[in-house]
């Protein structure tokens, strides 16, 4: 039976809670958002944040911030410390009010029915601490208006998915730090949302639990829901996201694919069967050249140079057995990203 835990102890500030609650005004048989078509015919589900502009006395947390996560994706969300990430998630759940702007799930603003199916994780965490992780889950399954069989399977599930220590019979103040985050990760999807916002949910992960929940988001993702998640570790991103918006100073400064952000038209890498010195290139202006371990050869090309007249040049010179744009690691990118807006 439903157990009401409120008494039990007292709960550090969470706003992870604060969203619950809100939830549990909500109308639990609220019908199912309509989805929206896009211009192909699939189905095309969305998270949209327009112009959101909130400022701190004279400190502009956003400004006229825009991005759009697409479903079916495990988005990052990345940007220094004050970029106004944090800022930005707490405006998807109406827990800050904005100054302008407005946040779109599928084409409409986010009502109170909406929330029973979005799920959200702080970066300030907050669970009760003299409770199992097992009833915990329970607990908060039923906020979100799961009727108790419903909420101890899915409760067990996620236990067992997560590997959380103690398989749920354990208190939560006597996790360690990894096996709380995976706790806190599996209140956060024990109502199956259609978005999942999560801000740091990799942080205090050790590379194990860090697969473990990759995993299971992407697993998440496949079913065509949305993820959104904030992160630092730009190596781990680079591997598990298909796009990025990169926020500085409260604005987007870019939002793209990683593939098409991490691709650069500045540096060539080919090898040509006949010619692996490259003496082809000698006569080409503008670019400069050095061999590669396997005998290609990488070149870097000035703003003014046309990659077509290396390439031109190289099918004359010999058998062209490699091609491409190099890629570069998506930490420069970022690095090249916030410099460049901060100059600017």
């Amino acid at each position: 039976m439903f157990q009401d835990f409120s008494k039990q102890s007292r709960i550090e500030e969470s706003e992870v809670l604060n969203t619950l609650f809100i939830c549990q005004q909500a109308n639990y048989n609220s019908p199912r958002s309509e989805n929206i078509s896009s211009h192909d015919g699939r189905t095309y589900t969305m998270l949209q944040l327009k112009n959101l502009t909130k400022r701190f006395g004279p400190t502009y947390a956003l400004k006229d911030m825009s991005f759009t996560v697409p479903n079916g994706e495990v988005f990052g969300f990345l940007g220094p410390n004050g970029a106004g990430k944090t800022t930005a998630m707490r405006a998807i759940f109406g827990l800050i009010k904005l100054d302008s702007g407005e946040v779109l799930w599928r084409n409409k603003n986010i009502s109170q029915a909406d929330k029973k199916t979005l799920g959200y994780m702080p970066e300030e965490r907050g669970l009760y601490p003299k409770m199992t992780v097992q009833d915990q889950l329970i607990y908060i399954g039923r906020l979100h208006g799961l009727d108790a069989r419903t909420a101890h399977h899915r409760a067990k599930i996620l236990i067992e998915e997560l590997q959380i220590q103690g398989g749920g019979s354990v208190k939560i103040e006597s996790l360690s730090l990894g096996n709380r985050q995976r706790c806190q990760i599996a209140a956060t999807l024990i109502h199956e949302p259609e978005l999942l916002v999560l801000d740091e949910p990799f942080s205090g992960l050790d590379p194990i639990s860090i697969d473990i929940v990759r995993n299971i988001l992407l697993s998440y993702a496949s079913l065509g829901r949305t993820v959104l998640f904030s992160s630092h570790q730009l190596e781990m991103v680079e591997n598990f996201c298909q796009s990025v918006a990169i926020a500085n100073h409260g604005h987007i400064a870019v939002a793209d694919r990683i593939e098409n952000l991490t691709t650069s038209t500045a540096t060539l890498i080919l090898k040509v069967r006949e010619d692996p010195k490259g003496t082809f290139l000698d006569s080409i202006s503008g670019i400069k050249f050095n061999k590669l371990e396997d005998e290609s050869l990488q070149v870097e090309l000035s703003d003014d140079t046309d990659p077509n007249i290396v390439l031109q040049a190289a099918m004359k010179a010999g058998t062209l057995e490699r091609y491409e744009f190099a890629r570069r690691p998506l930490s420069s990118v970022f690095k090249s990203v916030i410099h460049s807006s901060v100059n600017n």
